[in-house]
C-alpha cells in the first residue's frame, strides 16, 4: 500500500485561498465593529456619514479654502475637486460595475438600528465616499500641506462611519481610498505638467 500523493497546490489555488481568507477576514472584523456597542458613537457616525453624501463635506471644504486660504488655498481646492470629479466618475462607471460585491446584511449582522443610514443600491465595492473624501484630501495636500492632515483626518473618519453604519465592510473602504488616493495622484501631477490652476 503507498501513500497517497499530495494534492497539487498551484498559483491560482494559491490565491483563490488567500481571497477566501481575506473575505472572511473581511466580514469577521464588520461582524466584530456590529456588536460592540458604541451608543456615544452612533449617532455622530451616522450623522458624519450622511453629511458625506454627494460629497456635501469636500465641497464645503473646497468653499472654505477658496474663500479663507489665499492663493494656496484656491489652488488646492481646484486640485482636489479635480480629482475629487475624477475619482467619482472612475469608482461609479469603471469599479463599482466591475466589483459587483453585494451590501452587508445589516439585519443578519445585529446592526444597531440607531447606525442606520440608507443603504446604497450601488455595488458595495469599493466605497464610493471613501474614495472621494481621500481623492479631494490627496489633491489639495499635493499643493497645500497644510491642509492636507485635517482632511485626511476628516476621510478617515467618514470611511470608518461607512463601515460603523453597516454600509460596507472594511475592505471596501480601505479599497475606496486606495483608489482615490491613485486617481488623485495621477490627476495632480496632470494638473503640475499642464499648469492649470488658479492664479
Amino acid at each position: 500500500m503507498t501513500d497517497a500523493e499530495p494534492t497539487p497546490v498551484g498559483p491560482v489555488a494559491v490565491t483563490r485561498a488567500a481571497v477566501d481568507e481575506a473575505a472572511r477576514l473581511d466580514v469577521a472584523m464588520y461582524a466584530a465593529v456590529a456588536r460592540t456597542p458604541t451608543p456615544t458613537l452612533d449617532r455622530f457616525m451616522s450623522g458624519l456619514s450622511s453629511a458625506a453624501d454627494h460629497s456635501k463635506l469636500n465641497l464645503a471644504a473646497a468653499g472654505l479654502l477658496v474663500l479663507a486660504g489665499g492663493r494656496r488655498g484656491r489652488r488646492g481646492a481646484l486640485y482636489g475637486l479635480a480629482a475629487l470629479g475624477a475619482t467619482s466618475a472612475g469608482v461609479n462607471l469603471v469599479a463599482k460595475p466591475f466589483g459587483r460585491r453585494h451590501r452587508p446584511d445589516r439585519s443578519a449582522q445585529d446592526v444597531p438600528i440607531a447606525r442606520h443610514v440608507p443603504m446604497p443600491s450601488t455595488s458595495s465595492f469599493p466605497s464610493g465616499h471613501s474614495a472621494a473624501a481621500f481623492a479631494f484630501a490627496t489633491g489639495v495636500g499635493h499643493v497645500n500641506a497644510r491642509a492636507a492632515l485635517p482632511l485626511r483626518g476628516l476621510a478617515a473618519m467618514v470611511a470608518y462611519s461607512r463601515v460603523h453604519t453597516g454600509v460596507h465592510y472594511p475592505g471596501d473602504v480601505v479599497a475606496g481610498a486606495l483608489v482615490g488616493e491613485a486617481i488623485a495622484q495621477i490627476v495632480s501631477r496632470g494638473l503640475d505638467r499642464r499648469g492649470h490652476y488658479l492664479r
